[in-house]
């Protein structure tokens, strides 16, 4: 397979299609050495990306947070995902959008003076876990811990975020692990390294409460769903010692949709009725 800078196709950058391999940025750009970068993860099913005018504002609001302003307006943003779709002749893709400082005239901490820069491309991506969705997906637990809220801007999804998620699941990897489940600040339960993260007991929901890390779309999305199934869910602070009394698991995101978990660390979980309950339902939803 082709890496993702050698590829046929369309990225859209700045306003305009530029073929794949020319979408390229200068070694100076801010964004690569401080992170000053924002993006979406998406999919699009059947043609219609889902919850995409949600993914499109999330990605403004974000920027904000790391004090910049996406150029584009929401609108824009929505023409110019579906422009690139049918640029690359795709119907079922994943959608990723991302803004971030350029290079300009500030190379040091301050960047106020630099362009900010938009891009959107799409590729065919399919299961994140692989085969977890049928045996459910195998977890490390990380060494890392999500950061307080006082030390960073937790409600973004910003790319300097991600530093620590890499290093987890490389090392989960490195066991034969899918993803890492990590701890907060406080050690609390958290997520995975890009997934919320659902436990089941006698028939109950819980999920730890978002106050430090992102609240994903799936997530409220996947909320949703069991509250109009009647099932009561706990948003809650979870202690490690409780993942040993829970019955089942699994994560959420755009990129993991639902996927079981059967393992984390030395704690095992059955892919049981309600996590494929759900994991199918998702399906049905996003291509509704």
């Amino acid at each position: 397979m082709a890496g993702y800078d050698d590829r046929d196709g369309f990225i859209w950058m700045d306003g305009k299609l530029v073929p794949w391999r020319d979408a390229n940025v200068h070694i100076l750009t801010h964004a690569m050495h401080y992170a000053s970068s924002v993006f979406e993860g998406e999919r699009a099913y059947g043609g219609k990306i889902f919850k995409s005018v949600e993914h499109s504002e999330r990605l403004r609001f974000s920027a904000s947070q790391i004090d910049f302003e996406v150029p584009y307006t929401v609108e824009e943003i929505e023409a110019a995902k579906y422009e690139v779709m049918k640029a690359n002749n795709l119907t079922d893709a994943y959608v990723r959008a991302v803004a971030w400082r350029g290079a300009g005239e500030d190379m040091g901490v301050a960047s106020a003076r630099n362009p900010v820069r938009m891009a959107v491309a799409v590729w065919e991506w399919g299961a994140y876990y692989g085969d977890a969705k049928m045996k459910g997906a195998k977890l490390d637990i990380s060494k890392w811990k999500r950061p307080s809220p006082e030390t960073i801007p937790s409600a973004a999804k910003a790319a300097g975020l991600y530093m620590i998620c890499t290093m987890s699941k490389h090392a989960a990897e490195a066991k034969g692990c899918s993803d890492a489940m990590m701890f907060d600040y406080r050690g609390y339960v958290a997520e995975a390294t890009g997934a919320n993260i659902f436990f089941v007991k006698d028939g109950e929901v819980h999920t730890p409460k978002p106050d430090c890390f992102l609240n994903g779309i799936t997530r409220q999305t996947v909320i949703g769903m069991l509250k109009d199934r009647q099932v009561k869910v706990h948003e809650r602070h979870i202690e490690p010692g409780e993942l040993e009394g829970f019955e089942q698991c699994w994560l959420t995101g755009t990129a993991a949709e639902v996927t079981p978990v059967g393992q984390i660390g030395d704690y095992n979980f059955e892919v049981g009725a309600l996590t494929r309950e759900m994991s199918n339902a998702y399906e049905t939803l996003v291509r509704a």
